[in-house]
């Protein structure tokens, strides 16, 4: 699971908690909210504005009107008309306010009288439609009202009345931007006043959030948990509200333990990789397809003297065997494949791709031999103390003996067919071909040359390419009841835990093996005696004072399973 500084991912899925996103839909609320009610009230604003301006406009319009009826009748007598013109212009200016405010005296045709403004003259009234406006309505009658009209600067608003004396309209008009200019920085400034505010509430609001939705947060990081394992547990719940979000996550809890609890008994009776798919694909099909795999087979020697001596007791013995040689396949990436009263197969390669799969097999095979043995040395030490103060009875010497276990191990690799097969109303997991008989029969050849672990050319091989760990000896050529080859099969020796005077020895009965396969048998019964192995014994008893068959191949023949 991905995990970045804001968000945990599943896949690539961006999980947004819930808190921030009713946060985030409270802040947008709110922020629309306020912005709204600032928009309409600074449109009422706007409005009141206007009919104020207007209301100033006709009121200096009177002013300038009179001014320029006093002026009229002074031009009459001065025939100055420049003079009472700029007296007209004078006491419009008088009003000015803002840096484009304006007075005009429209004639009917357009041309100016007089133009004067703050920042700009004009100098022809260029918006026709305006003045078609005010000419048709003094031609019926209305000689007055206010109007918008453009100019090069923008739109004005204005109020006009028509003069009969100087024949025009005296203009007086403000840019409409210059009102507006003070409504928008009024909204600037509440807006950023709104964001400032909203800022400090969504800080607080983060904190409360985060403070009751705490409950939320827990089970979440615990289902990111869970998702990212594979696996089910419990949330945390000590120390929460008793609210529903704590009641829907120890219902969850409750959930989750009755699905452990199912869970564990799944795992308990099918592979590990059967469990993995089907947590993850949430179903199990009848299929099954070819597998490059390693097979694992052990099983306890003398089992039936066991179970005639135990009895019933036989089981418990077995279950502590089990314990601890199915906890060390797992360890290795093995899958139990099947247990079958005191034998067991086991597979490697199954889903851990990584590792070397027949590595894993051989590494397992000598943790098998040495719980095993371990187990072995606990008895015969219990039987040394029990001995110190008296002898064992018959019967408790029948009981010794069947609990002094010894296994076998047999491992093999190859294609084989891997999967589910059955019906829709029972399945079972299985591995299916030639290499899985052939483990089985490497390990009854374990009894035959008296060593705990034999393995085939392909388990050697493909160990090497990975490891120096083991040292292949060379055991047989071996040709097994139903099959018409030879196979070479090997006793892989920890190089770890074996002394040098081992290797010694096998490296003696290799020399030996060699002169047998040579048919130089006389050479090699020395060797064998030599080399002071029980798996040379055999060879010795098999050989015997005999010389090699006239056609010897160097292959034994075996005439049993």
């Amino acid at each position: 699971m991905k995990r970045n500084r804001f968000f945990q991912y599943v896949g690539d899925t961006p999980i947004i908690p819930i808190s921030s996103k009713i946060l985030l839909v409270f802040i947008v609320l709110l922020l629309l909210s306020n912005f709204f009610t600032n928009f309409v009230n600074l449109q009422l604003n706007q409005r009141q504005i206007i009919n104020l301006t207007n209301q100033n406009l006709v009121n200096q319009l009177k002013e300038i009107y009179t001014t320029a009826t006093n002026q009229y009748e002074i031009y009459k007598y001065s025939q100055d008309k420049d003079e009472s013109i700029n007296s007209i212009i004078d006491t419009a200016k008088k009003g000015f306010s803002q840096n484009n405010s304006m007075v005009m005296g429209v004639e009917v045709g357009g041309r100016l009288l007089l133009s004067a403004s703050a920042s700009e003259n004009e100098d022809f009234f260029w918006d026709s439609d305006a003045l078609y406006e005010m000419n048709e309505k003094r031609l019926d009658g209305i000689t007055e009202g206010s109007i918008y009209f453009n100019t090069q600067r923008g739109e004005f608003l204005g109020v006009y009345k028509y003069h009969e004396d100087w024949r025009c309209y005296f203009l007086r008009a403000e840019l409409v931007s210059d009102m507006n200019s003070s409504t928008v920085k009024i909204f600037a400034l509440i807006s950023g006043i709104i964001c400032i505010i909203t800022v400090i509430f969504l800080w607080i609001g983060l904190v409360l959030f985060n403070k009751i939705l705490s409950n939320v947060k827990r089970i979440t990081e615990g289902l990111y948990r869970m998702q990212a394992s594979q696996s089910m547990e419990l949330i945390d719940l000590s120390g929460a509200s008793n609210d529903d979000i704590t009641y829907l996550g120890a219902s969850f809890n409750s959930l989750s333990a009755t699905i452990n609890n199912l869970l564990g008994i799944f795992q308990k009776f099918v592979s590990k990789d059967v469990v993995n798919k089907a947590y993850s694909d949430h179903i199990i099909r009848l299929e099954g397809t070819q597998r490059e795999l390693t097979m694992l087979f052990s099983d306890i020697k003398g089992f039936t003297y066991m179970t005639e001596t135990l009895g019933n007791d036989i089981i418990n013995l077995l279950n502590i065997h089990y314990d601890k040689v199915i906890h060390n396949i797992h360890q290795d990436d093995g899958v139990i494949g099947s247990i079958i009263g005191d034998a067991v197969l086991a597979m490697y390669g199954t889903f851990n791709f990584q590792d070397n799969k027949s590595v894993q097999a051989v590494r397992s095979a000598w943790s098998i031999t040495r719980v095993t043995a371990e187990l072995r040395e606990k008895l015969i030490f219990r039987r040394k103390e029990i001995e110190e103060t008296r002898p064992l009875t018959e019967s408790e010497e029948k009981v010794f003996k069947a609990v002094l276990l010894d296994v076998g191990v047999g491992i093999d690799g190859g294609t084989v067919f891997y999967g589910n097969i059955g019906s829709s109303e029972h399945m079972t997991n299985t591995v299916i071909g030639d290499n899985v008989n052939s483990a089985s029969r490497l390990e009854g050849l374990t009894r035959v040359y008296k060593i705990p672990v034999i393995v085939s050319e392909y388990v050697k091989n493909e160990v090497e390419t990975a490891t120096s760990a083991y040292k292949f000896i060379e055991i047989d050529t071996v040709q097994v009841k139903g099959k018409t080859e030879g196979k070479k099969i090997f006793f892989p020796i920890d190089v770890s835990s074996a002394d040098e005077e081992i290797i010694r020895k096998y490296e003696i009965f290799q020399l030996g093996l060699q002169a047998y396969y040579d048919g130089d048998w006389k050479q090699a019964r020395a060797l064998f005696k030599t080399c002071e192995l029980d798996v040379g014994k055999v060879f010795l008893e098999r050989i015997s004072i005999k010389q090699a068959p006239a056609d010897w191949s160097g292959i034994w023949t075996m005439t049993t399973k």
